[in-house]
């Protein structure tokens, strides 16, 4: 028997105000609003999520997003954003709960839809998140392109940094093979289970905490989808990428 709150979603971004590669991310400045304001309002555009709320450690991110945005404050000692994320959702009433990373200035919010829809839709699903076609052989082989692999029903078997599934008969060749896009829809429960869980022997490998969730036998279910990754704003040639496609998409509206 569901309880009530089994199918009520919402959303968490979590943004921290440290960097190693580009210190103040959250507030730099994309066609005259900081970055996380275009990720919060790109995730507000989902109509399945009953809240959108933002969880940061930093007053300065705070003050920076609409009165009307919702803000959670949480510690700064978080080893990742899905820590984080737990912290932030322990008193919300929900039980669907999408992870949205906040260096996503072009998010597609369908895909927050489509994650919700998904777990509704298969209650032996734990979590949720995305994949996209690999184009070439230089992003197959490419260790900071993540890649999975499903079995038959698009539950991932495994994510990895190198090239899988590798085929014998086209060496080097992505063929059918996934990248994964870091957005995660997770029961609630599960989240607050999986941040509770130590780090694993996998995951520890590879640096992919989702490996932890399959170690662990959490089943993961994968969206795949047809388009190209979305635009993930980790560098300051990815910033300078964000400001000229959004400048673009702007000029167009106003024609």
């Amino acid at each position: 028997m569901l309880d009530a709150q089994s199918d009520v979603a919402v959303v968490v971004i979590p943004a921290r105000y440290g960097s190693t590669r580009l210190p103040g991310k959250p507030l730099a400045d994309v066609g005259g609003r900081p970055l996380i304001d275009h990720v919060w309002r790109r995730a507000c555009l989902a109509t399945l999520p009953e809240r959108v709320i933002v969880a940061t450690d930093d007053e300065r991110i705070r003050h920076a997003l609409p009165a009307r945005a919702e803000i959670i404050m949480t510690s700064p000692h978080h080893p990742s954003g899905s820590d984080r994320v737990a912290e932030a959702v322990a008193g919300v009433k929900c039980g669907i709960v999408v992870n949205v990373q906040g260096d996503l200035p072009l998010l597609d919010p369908t895909l927050i839809d489509d994650l919700i829809s998904l777990l509704r839709a298969d209650r032996d699903l734990g979590m949720a998140t995305v994949a996209v076609p690999i184009l070439d052989a230089e992003e197959f082989r490419s260790p900071s392109v993540v890649k999975v692999v499903c079995d038959r029903r698009n539950h991932a078997l495994y994510f990895s940094r190198a090239p899988i599934p590798w085929s014998r008969d086209h060496p080097g060749e992505p063929g059918d093979a996934c990248r994964h896009v870091g957005i995660y829809a997770f029961r609630r429960s599960v989240l607050l289970q999986f941040a509770a869980l130590a780090p694993t022997p996998l995951e520890q490998t590879e640096k992919l905490e989702q490996l932890r969730a399959i170690e662990n036998g959490i089943v993961i279910g994968v969206i795949r989808r047809a388009e190209s990754v979305p635009l993930e704003v980790d560098t300051p040639e990815d910033l300078a990428e964000a400001r000229r496609v959004l400048a673009a998409m702007e000029a167009r509206h106003r024609e």
